[in-house]
């Protein structure tokens, strides 16, 4: 009999030892131990994480002068700021072990020594864990191509150098560029086809098109992303864009009313570049796309490429904002309006996390009661001035879901589809994935 106990605690012990180092979460970074300035050097994580599947986040650190692109995501959300990586899971993979890598690319006036910090953090069992790491220290020889006076420690680097302007490329640019409307073959309508070369951007895109109202715009070839056609503007949105690094939508213009000349296009591609979302106009050449060789694309996206403008530092507004402006010219620098005297409508901190629906944003403000009457809403509209921006939002949702369900409510009921959720904590705006773990709650589509 004392055997037989003794064999029973033997085999629970066991069984609980299993489970502990089934749900410990082991972390391994690989780095160089010397890189040269001037180059590139890869950054890998392995994340043994057994049968792990929430919401996670991986966050590294490093000093001024270093740069991080994206190169093996494993399924997770990129953006590289102030000096700061984060690979963001909304639901990890499903194998026991994650690699994600991504490249560093050192400036070419560096020197010194370096490590990289991180934290890998993830919810297990409704409690919020992390895991801490720290690379070995990495030495930066100096680049044998720059003037030895140029040279600064990294340490330093921040303190005593100026910005860095990247030499000229030839090397295609973020580009986004339309065939000037063709008859179709039918003689009904004109067809229109735009090319985009997006480098190396994989999420959260969008083309919009301003439509004369001669003509409705029909989808032809969307290339995976959603296409509408509402108050006199084609949309093109990609949750996800093609893997390909330029590819071709299309669409027709069909005539409402009689028109006696080719229609007149503008638009803008829009894209996330880190958390920023960048726009650029859309060019228009006489060439046939659908014709032109891989080698001719890339000579004509560097002759008509531009650099993109900055509007917003909103993660999600490159695929769910709703502006009610014209368009703003890149050459015009927009001075943003101080906010408005009235208070009766401001939007007031609550407390802890919660989310709110928000509705459109513009750089001029619009009254309240008037502007949004039309759409009939149950619930109030209240306003906020963040980042240059007057913000209108309804609701407060304790719960993500709850949120998302009204956000669609919106999108049934009335003609605004562009209408979202955005998050708070104390008042403050944060991103929907932070909220989400910071309150421990699960993302729904």
């Amino acid at each position: 009999m004392y055997r037989v106990i003794v064999l029973i605690i033997n085999l629970i012990a066991a069984l609980s030892i299993g489970s502990i180092f089934q749900s410990n979460v082991v972390l391994n970074i690989e780095v160089p131990n010397e890189v040269v300035a001037g180059t590139e050097f890869d950054v890998q994580v392995k994340i043994q994480k057994g049968n792990l599947e929430s919401f996670s986040r991986l966050q590294h650190t490093f000093p001024a002068g270093l740069t991080a692109t994206s190169y093996i995501s494993s399924n997770a959300d990129f953006t590289f700021d102030e000096k700061r990586v984060r690979f963001i899971w909304l639901r990890l993979p499903s194998d026991n072990e994650v690699t994600v890598t991504y490249k560093i690319k050192v400036d070419e006036r560096l020197k010194g020594t370096f490590d990289i910090q991180g934290k890998f953090s993830y919810i297990d069992e409704n409690e919020r864990k992390s895991v801490s790491i720290e690379s070995q220290p990495i030495t930066i020889i100096p680049s044998p191509n720059i003037d030895p006076a140029l040279i600064v420690d990294i340490n330093d680097f921040e303190k005593q150098v100026v910005p860095y302007i990247p030499p000229a490329t030839s090397e295609p640019q973020m580009a986004c560029i339309r065939q000037k409307p063709y008859p179709d073959k039918t003689g009904d309508g004109y067809i229109v086809n735009i090319l985009v070369n997006k480098e190396s951007k994989q999420k959260f895109a969008k083309i919009e098109e301003s439509i004369p109202s001669a003509y409705k715009a029909v989808n032809i070839d969307p290339k995976e992303a959603i296409f509408t056609f509402r108050e006199k503007t084609a949309k093109f949105l990609w949750m996800n864009l093609p893997a390909d690094p330029y590819f071709m939508v299309s669409y027709k213009l069909i005539p409402v009313l009689q028109a006696s000349a080719p229609p007149q296009l503008n638009g803008k591609f829009s894209y996330l570049e880190g958390e920023k979302t960048m726009s650029i106009d859309i060019k228009e050449t006489d060439m046939e796309l659908a014709s032109l060789t891989p080698g001719e694309i890339n000579s004509l996206i560097l002759s008509l490429s531009s650099p993109a403008l900055a509007q917003t530092t909103e993660q999600t507004r490159v695929v769910e904002t709703l502006s009610q402006e014209k368009p703003v010219s890149e050459t015009r620098k927009v001075r943003p309006k101080e906010p408005e005297t009235n208070m009766s409508y401001m939007l007031e901190p609550e407390n802890g996390v919660y989310y709110r629906v928000q509705l459109a944003a513009g750089h001029k403000a619009v009254d309240i009661e008037k502007y949004f009457r039309k759409y009939n809403l149950d619930k109030e509209v209240r306003k906020e001035y963040h980042e240059g921006w007057q913000k209108y939002s309804v609701g407060s949702f304790g719960v993500y879901k709850d949120a998302r369900d009204y956000r669609i409510h919106i999108w049934n009921t009335t003609i605004i589809n562009d209408a979202f959720v955005s998050a708070y904590n104390d008042g403050k705006r944060i991103t929907v994935q932070e909220a989400l773990m910071i309150a421990d709650q699960r993302w729904y589509k």
